[in-house]
């Protein structure tokens, strides 16, 4: 018997491919996102998958930002299928500027969506999952949850926030048998980046580093895991009964991370700076 699986932000990237490898797998698939287009074409290709008569996902258009309209969605998950499972907190915004140049309401949305709309759509499975004895609750995270980049300061404190959080939380709820995860991947071959990336301007004291940034960003996306091969690991870690705490779904992730771990901070410093071509 599959799960019943809620997955926020999956219109696209990952979250999209994630969806389509649970559905094929026989899990049942209740999310939203932001685009109602998105969120329609992906419905109908669930419905195919699992075959024409099934029609047993559930998907539709909603922000991350909308309280109440989370908590009608989950009311109305409940109602359709009686439990939830698996719930992945997948939905998120990049942010990338120097710190002293960051809009500061614009970063204030970055931060509601990553980190409060993490919390908004655990808080609202966590009573059914507690009552039923089981469940797991999954954020999606960053390399930048541990290992800060340079000008992406309001995305890692996104991140880190989002780490903290879940990490108070794994005590709270694992006496209930409820299990929590993180996924941290570094970079995966998306429009994440490009979507975010814009050269300060000419007049910028760190247009010149930003832009040496920006390109060897671009470099090592053409390398990274495609969607499809991390979703294919996010999948795995889905349908484990107990997954690790910190998961990662690329190698500079696994690397980066030992790297923080063990290495004194001026050496760890000096290999990002290097890295990231921005001496």
């Amino acid at each position: 018997m599959g799960q019943v699986v809620v997955i926020t932000g999956l219109a696209d990237g990952m979250g999209r491919d994630v969806a389509k490898l649970l559905a094929r797998s026989g899990d049942t698939i209740a999310g939203f996102d932001v685009s109602a287009a998105g969120v329609a074409s992906l419905e109908k290709e669930l419905n195919e998958i699992s075959g024409p008569s099934a029609k047993k996902h559930y998907l539709v258009p909603l922000n991350i930002t909308d309280r109440p309209g989370i908590l009608r969605f989950r009311d109305e998950v409940l109602a359709k299928y009686g439990r939830v499972d698996t719930v992945l907190s997948n939905v998120g915004i990049g942010f990338f500027s120097p710190f002293e140049e960051v809009d500061l309401e614009a970063a204030l949305q970055c931060l509601d969506i990553n980190i409060i709309g993490t919390a908004a759509i655990f808080q609202a499975f966590l009573p059914t999952m507690r009552r039923q004895a089981g469940g797991k609750l999954i954020a999606m995270s960053s390399l930048v949850g541990q290992v800060p980049f340079p000008f992406e300061s309001i995305y890692s404190a996104s991140k880190f926030a989002v780490e903290g959080m879940v990490m108070s939380l794994r005590y709270e709820v694992e006496p209930f048998g409820i299990r929590v995860a993180l996924i941290q991947p570094a970079q995966v071959s998306t429009t994440f980046a490009a979507k975010i990336h814009k050269l300060p301007p000419e007049n910028s004291p760190y247009r010149d580093r930003a832009r040496r940034f920006i390109a060897r960003d671009d470099v090592l996306i053409k390398s990274a895991p495609t969607p499809l091969q991390a979703a294919n690991k996010i999948a795995r870690i889905v349908h484990q009964d107990r997954p690790a705490f910190h998961n990662q779904v690329d190698f500079m992730s696994t690397v980066f991370l030992i790297l923080n771990r063990f290495l004194p901070v001026r050496l760890r410093d000096a290999i990002l700076i290097n890295h990231m071509d921005i001496k």
